[in-house]
C-alpha cells in the first residue's frame, strides 16, 4: 500500500474513525493491527518476519535489563544484534554475496554451479532493523529503559506511517508517546492534513515529473555529455522530492494520529559544503550512523588518520546500507572521501569556508552551487547501476557534443529545476519568514495564518491534480 493511492486514503480514514475512541492500550493494539495490515497488504508473509524480529528484540531487551550478571546481559544483547543483522544480511545481501563469490571463482577457473535461490527483499527491512538495533544498543548501554509492554514496543517497530522508509526513530523519542492516550486535536489534524498534501504534491507533481526526464536519459544507450548531466540534475531533483515527499506524508499521517516524527530534511541543496549537506540530508540516517558506527569506531577522539578512517568507513557502510550493488559502495566511498578531504581543501582555499558574509553573498552562492554540483556527481554513482556504463559516463567529452545537444541538455536541467522550484526555492523562503508565521498565529491575526494554510492546501491540491505525471512510480527508498 502506497501513500499516493486511494487505498491508503480509505485505510487512513478507517483507522482515524476508530482510533480516537479507544483507550491508550487500545490505541496501541489497534495501531499494531493496522500496521500489520498496511505492511502485509501485498505480501502477507512480510508480517511474519517483522513479528519474529519484534518478539526477539523485546525479549532480549527485557533480559538485558533483568540480568544479574554482565555476561548474561551481554549474551542477550549479542542475540538481539545477531538476529537483526542476520535478517538484514540474509534478505538484502545474500544474492550480492553469492553473485560476487561466483564471479571470483569463475575468474580463477573454478566455474562453480550457479545458485538458483533468490530471496525477495521485504520492503523497509533496512529501516526497521536499524531501528531495532538502536533500541538494543540503547538498552544495553543504559541510554533507554526496556519497554515492558509488548504492544507498545510492537507499535514502535511497525508504526505504519514510517515503517517502510523512515524516518528512523529512536525508542526514547517514540515509546513515551505510545504510553499515553492520544486525543483528537484540531491543530494536529489541520497541520497533519497540510503536511500530507504537501508531501503528495512533492511526489506526484515534482518527483514523478523529474523521474520521467531522468528515466528517458538513463534509458539511452549513449547519451552525450550535456544530455547525461541534464538527466543527472533531473534525478537529483527527483530523489529529493521523492524522499522529502514521503517524509512529509509520513509525518502528516503520524500527526493526524497524535504522534510526532522527527524531521528528516533541512533544505540540503542550500548547503555550502559536503559535510553540511550530510547534516541536512536524511538526518535520521546520518545521526544513526554517527551514534552507532562513527562514534563507536572512535569518532574524532584520536584525530588525524584515525578520524579519516572512521569517517570514511562510516560513509562506506552507509553506501552499502542503500543497496547490495557496487554502485552504492562507490557512492558511499565518494562521499566519504569528499567529507574527509573537505577540511583540508577549505584551509587551502579560504573561500570554501562559510564566514560572516553568509549565503547572500556571491561567494556564499558560489559555495552552494559547487556543493550542488558535487552532490549531483554523487547522484550519477547512485543512479547508474551498471559499472561499465558508469565508466562510460565519466569518460564523456563535453567538447564532442553538438550545439543542439547542449541546448537539449540545458533544457532538461532547467525543466527539472523548474519542477523543483517550490521545494528548492519557495519552501526555504517561507522558512525564512518564520517570524511572520509565529506573529500570525497569535491573537487577532490568527485568521491570517488560517487563511495562509488554507491557500497552501488549495495550492497543493491544484498542483497535484494539474501537474500530476501520468506515469507514476513507487517511492525510491521503498527498495532499501
Amino acid at each position: 500500500m502506497v501513500f499516493q493511492s486511494i487505498e491508503y486514503v480509505l485505510f487512513l480514514g478507517a483507522v482515524l474513525a476508530v482510533y480516537f475512541w479507544l483507550s491508550a492500550k487500545g490505541q496501541n493494539a489497534f495501531l499494531v493491527l493496522a500496521s500489520y495490515v498496511f505492511y502485509g497488504w501485498v505480501h502477507p508473509w512480510y508480517v511474519v518476519l517483522i513479528v519474529c524480529v519484534t518478539l526477539v528484540d523485546w525479549c532480549c531487551a527485557k533480559g538485558m535489563e533483568d540480568s544479574t550478571t554482565p555476561l548474561r546481559k551481554k549474551a542477550f544483547f549479542l542475540t538481539a544484534l545477531t538476529v537483526n543483522l542476520v535478517v538484514l544480511g540474509a534478505f538484502k545481501y545474500f544474492g550480492f554475496f553469492v553473485e560476487n563469490v561466483t564471479a571470483l571463482l569463475s575468474a580463477i577457473g573454478l566455474m562453480p554451479s550457479p545458485m538458483l535461490l533468490k530471496i525477495a527483499l521485504p520492503a523497509g527491512i533496512s529501516f526497521f532493523t536499524f531501528q531495532s538495533v538502536s533500541y538494543a544498543v540503547d538498552v544495553f548501554q543504559g541510554r533507554a529503559k526496556a519497554c515492558r509492554s509488548l504492544v507498545d514496543y510492537a507499535a514502535f517497530v511497525c508504526f505504519f506511517p514510517q515503517l517502510v522508509a523512515g524516518p528512523i526513530e529512536r525508542a526514547a523519542h517514540m515509546i513515551p508517546q505510545y504510553q499515553k492516550r492520544r486525543l483528537l486535536d484540531f491543530d494536529h489534524v489541520r497541520d497533519g492534513a497540510l503536511q500530507l498534501l504537501w508531501g503528495l504534491f512533492q511526489k506526484v507533481a515534482i518527483a514523478d515529473n523529474a523521474a520521467l526526464l531522468a528515466d528517458r536519459v538513463f534509458s539511452l544507450g549513449d547519451p552525450s555529455f550535456p544530455i547525461l548531466w541534464g538527466g543527472v540534475i533531473a534525478f537529483g531533483v527527483q530523489i529529493y522530492a521523492d524522499f522529502s515527499g514521503y517524509t512529509a506524508m509520513a509525518r502528516g499521517s503520524a500527526r493526524l494520529l497524535g504522534i510526532e516524527l522527527c524531521a528528516n530534511f533541512r533544505h540540503p541543496y542550500l548547503s555550502e559544503s559536503p559535510p553540511e549537506f550530510w547534516r541536512r540530508w536524511h538526518m535520521s540516517l546520518s545521526t544513526w550512523f554517527r551514534d552507532y558506527v562513527y562514534i563507536p569506531l572512535g569518532g574524532s577522539r584520536m584525530g588525524g588518520l584515525y578520524w579519516a578512517r572512521n569517517l570514511f568507513l562510516t560513509f562506506l557502510l552507509s553506501g552499502l546500507w542503500h543497496g547490495a550493488e557496487w554502485n552504492y559502495v562507490i557512492w558511499g566511498a565518494y562521499h566519504g572521501l569528499l567529507v574527509v578531504i573537505w577540511p583540508g581543501l577549505a584551509s587551502r582555499f579560504g573561500w570554501l569556508t562559510p564566514s560572516a558574509e553568509g549565503t547572500g553573498s556571491l561567494v556564499g552562492v558560489g559555495r552552494i552551487l559547487l556543493t550542488f554540483l558535487l552532490m549531483n556527481l554523487g547522484w550519477l554513482f547512485f543512479r547508474e547501476h551498471s559499472l561499465s556504463m558508469l565508466l562510460h559516463d565519466l569518460q564523456l567529452n563535453p567538447m564532442a557534443a553538438s550545439a543542439s545537444e547542449w541546448r537539449m541538455g540545458v533544457a532538461l536541467g532547467v525543466e527539472a529545476l523548474l519542477y523543483g522550484f517550490p521545494l528548492l526555492v519557495i519552501l526555504p523562503l517561507l522558512d525564512r519568514l518564520g517570524w511572520l508565521q509565529s506573529r500570525w498565529k497569535e491573537g487577532s491575526a490568527s485568521w491570517r495564518w488560517a487563511l495562509a494554510q488554507g491557500l497552501a492546501a488549495a495550492g497543493c491540491i491544484y498542483g497535484a491534480v494539474s501537474l500530476r505525471c501520468e506515469v507514476g512510480a513507487d517511492f525510491i527508498y521503498f527498495q532499501f
